[in-house]
């Protein structure tokens, strides 16, 4: 008896670690930052490859989509020809941390587009009361489609929230991996140059 109680008991301690780790990486958040800067520097992709995997797995974590978050980041890597790895490391950008963040602009946006386009036919996809109570009373506690005009509502305010995620993940990481490529290749012609005598442009078969 005492050692299945000890055995539950681990396996409880267990899962609350990995729930810790999820919503808070044991190494720290700024450790785990400079670990997914390194894995980033270190992938052997050219920068537009680095650069469109981290901003395609990036832009599908803002999208309510839990679960399906690395599916989608490897659809649009492989649509923009960006490195798959990447894109994975990319969906990073969507955690406990940051959805609740992610859920409201897509919200707010969604809803000031629907006022932009709405028609009469639109009212259907109208958040209603009985919307907002089934989302706080529970997902599985109601039938789903009580609850669909919100997901529909954050659905469409995803779109422009995804493009501009992707274009600035884009643009920053291939300028700081294309910067770091550079200096990289430029270290190791001067350790090149130093092994052959000193002068880069020594012709080997002379020697």
């Amino acid at each position: 008896m005492s050692f299945m109680s000890r055995a539950k008991g681990k396996a409880g301690k267990s899962g609350l670690v990995r729930l810790r780790d999820i919503v808070w990486p044991r190494m720290g958040l700024r450790r785990y930052l400079v670990y997914l800067q390194k894995k980033v520097l270190r992938l052997t992709a050219s920068p537009h490859a680095i650069g469109a995997g981290i901003a395609s797995g990036a832009a599908a974590s803002v999208f309510p989509l839990i679960g399906l978050h690395f599916f989608l980041g490897f659809i649009l890597a492989f649509l923009t020809r960006g490195n798959m790895l990447a894109a994975a490391i990319g969906t990073a950008w969507g955690n406990p941390i940051t959805f609740p963040l992610f859920f409201s602009l897509t919200y707010q946006f969604g809803s000031a587009i629907q006022e932009m386009v709405r028609t009469p036919a639109a009212d259907i996809g109208v958040i209603d009361g009985a919307s907002t109570e089934a989302l706080s009373g529970g997902l599985l506690s109601v039938d789903i489609w009580q609850i669909f005009p919100l997901f529909q509502t954050m659905m469409i305010g995803a779109v422009p929230l995804a493009v501009f995620t992707w274009l600035f993940f884009y643009f920053v990481v291939r300028g700081v991996v294309g910067s770091f490529q550079i200096a990289r290749r430029s270290r190791l012609e001067r350790r090149r140059a130093r092994m052959s005598g000193g002068n880069p442009n020594v012709d080997r078969s002379e020697v």
